[in-house]
C-alpha cells in the first residue's frame, strides 16, 4: 500500500533518458540487439521469400499468425477502458486510458507488422484498400484493424503534443483541444470496430465446416471476451511494473482494483462460454468429424494438456480468482501473476486455435487415417526472429513513451524514503483535478 495522503504532485515533466540508471541503459540495449535480430530475420525473409520459414500449403499459418492474433486481443484495453471512460462515464479510469491507448497502439501496429512478414506478396500489401471484396472476412478484418489503428492515432495524438514542445504551436494546441473534445465520438467509433473485427476474427475459423475442429458458432464471442480479459490485463500489468521500477503512484489504487474486477468478471464469462461451447462440441453433440479431429489431436499433440491447464486452469479460472478474491486482488504480486497467466493463456488459446485445424489434412477421413499422415510443425530460426523483433519492438516503444509521454495524469511522487510496497488499499480516489502529473 502506498501512502497517498503525503504524495506529492508536479507538472509533467519527461523523464527522458539523460539521467537514467544502468538497469534501464542494459534493459533498453538489450531490446535494441532483439530488435536488430529481428531486421536481419525479416530482411532474409523479405528477400529469400516465405521459403526460409516452416510454413508449408498444408500448414500457411504459423508463429506470425499467433503473434498477429495475440497482438490485437492484447491491444483491446484501448477500446475496453475507452468506453469505460468515455461512454459509460467513469471517470475514474481516465488515470489509465491513456497507457491503455498506447498499449494497444502498440499491439495493433505489431500485428500488422506481423502480418506484413506473413502476406508473402509485401508488394500487394495495399490490395485491400483498392479491390474490395466486401464477401470476404479476412478483407473485413483489414479494412476494420486500419481504421481502428487510425482510431488509436487520433486518441494518442493530443497525448503527444501535450507531452511535448508542440504544446507551444498554438495551432498543435487548439487541434488537441478539439481531438480532446470528439473523444466519446472516436470512442465509440473504436469500441464499434474493435468488436466487429474481434469477433470476426473467431469467425475466420468458427464458420469453416470444412474443418471441424474449428467450426464453432461461439468462436466470434469467445474471440470478443478473451480480448477483453487480456487487454486490461496487459495495460494493468505494466502499470504495476512501471509502478514499482518507478517508484512512483502512476494510477490511484482503487483504479488498478477496479481494473482487476473487470478483468475478473471477464475472465469468468469467457470460462463459461468455453466450457459450455466444449461440451456442446464433445459431450452432446458427438458430431463425428468433430471427435475423430479431438483424437487425433490428443495423440499427435499436447492439445488436450494445453487446453485443460492452459487456457481453462491457469488461463482463466485461478487468474479469475486472483482477480475477484479481495486478499489477492489487493495485492500487486498476485495481479501481476494474474495477468501474466491470463496474457499466457490467451497466446496459447491463438496457437491452439490456429494449429489444430491444419494439423489434420483436409483428406483424413477415419478409414484412411494411416495414408494421410497429420501435419507438423515447428517455427524455424528466421520465424522465431522476426517474433522476438516485433516484440522487442513493443516493449522498446512502450519504455520510450514511459519516459517520454504523459501516459500517466494522476502519477503522484512519493515522500523521501517511501516506496511503493505489495498492498493495495481500496479506497475511494484522491482528488488529483488541482495539479496532475505523470512518470
Amino acid at each position: 500500500m502506498t501512502d497517498t495522503s503525503h504524495t506529492t504532485t508536479a507538472k509533467f515533466r519527461p523523464l527522458g533518458l539523460r539521467n537514467s540508471s544502468w538497469t534501464l541503459k542494459a534493459w533498453i540495449a538489450l531490446l535494441v540487439i532483439a530488435l536488430a535480430i529481428g531486421l536481419i530475420s525479416a530482411f532474409q525473409v523479405i528477400t529469400n521469400g516465405l521459403g526460409v520459414t516452416n510454413l508449408t500449403d498444408e500448414l500457411p499459418w504459423g508463429l506470425w499468425i499467433t503473434l498477429d492474433l495475440s497482438s490485437i486481443a492484447l491491444g483491446a484495453g484501448a477500446f475496453t477502458l475507452s468506453a469505460a471512460v468515455y461512454l459509460f462515464g467513469l471517470k475514474r479510469y481516465e488515470a489509465i486510458a491513456r497507457a491503455a491507448v498506447f498499449v494497444g497502439l502498440l499491439g495493433y501496429s505489431s500485428a500488422m507488422l506481423a502480418l506484413f512478414m506473413d502476406i508473402g506478396r509485401y508488394d500487394r500489401f495495399y490490395h485491400p484498400l483498392i479491390y474490395w471484396n466486401v464477401h470476404s472476412v479476412l478483407w473485413e478484418i483489414t479494412m476494420c484493424v486500419m481504421l481502428y489503428t487510425t482510431v488509436l492515432l487520433m486518441e494518442l495524438i493530443p497525448i503527444v503534443i501535450e507531452s511535448t514542445p508542440l504544446k507551444n504551436i498554438g495551432v498543435l494546441r487548439t487541434f488537441a483541444h478539439l481531438l480532446h473534445r470528439l473523444m466519446p465520438f472516436v470512442a465509440l467509433l473504436g469500441m464499434g470496430l474493435s468488436l466487429l473485427h474481434q469477433s470476426s476474427l473467431g469467425a475466420t475459423y468458427g464458420i469453416l465446416t470444412a474443418r471441424p475442429v474449428w467450426y464453432s458458432p461461439s468462436a466470434p464471442v469467445l474471440f470478443i471476451l478473451s480480448a477483453v480479459a487480456a487487454g486490461p490485463a496487459l495495460t494493468l500489468l505494466v502499470t504495476i511494473l512501471a509502478s514499482r521500477l518507478l517508484n512512483r503512484e502512476l494510477v490511484p489504487e482503487n483504479v488498478l482494483s477496479g481494473v482487476a474486477k473487470l478483468i475478473g468478471f471477464a475472465c469468468l464469462a469467457y470460462l463459461y462460454l468455453k466450457l459450455w461451447s466444449w461440451a456442446a462440441t464433445n459431450y452432446y453433440s458427438q458430431v463425428p468429424e468433430q471427435r475423430f479431429g479431438a483424437e487425433i489431436l490428443s495423440q499427435n499433440t499436447p492439445y488436450n494438456f494445453t487446453f485443460w491447464f492452459g487456457e481453462v486452469l491457469f488461463g482463466a479460472l485461478v487468474p479469475a480468482i486472483f482477480m475477484l478474491w479481495r486478499r489477492t486482488r489487493t495485492n500487486r504480486y498476485t495481479l501481476v501473476l494474474g495477468s501474466m497467466m491470463i496474457i499466457a493463456g490467451l497466446v496459447i488459446n491463438r496457437w491452439n486455435m490456429t494449429l489444430s485445424g491444419f494439423v489434420i489434412p483436409l483428406d483424413w477421413s477415419p478409414g484412411v487415417r494411416e495414408i494421410f499422415p497429420v501435419n507438423q510443425y515447428l517455427p524455424s530460426l528466421i520465424e522465431w526472429g522476426v517474433a522476438l523483433g516485433i516484440v522487442a519492438y513493443s516493449w522498446l516503444a512502450f519504455t520510450l513513451g514511459l519516459r517520454f509521454l504523459n501516459l500517466y495524469p494522476e502519477a503522484r511522487n512519493l515522500p523521501p524514503g517511501k516506496r511503493v510496497t505489495a498492498e493495495i488499499e481500496e479506497v475511494d480516489a484522491p482528488d488529483t483535478s488541482v495539479a496532475p502529473a505523470n512518470a
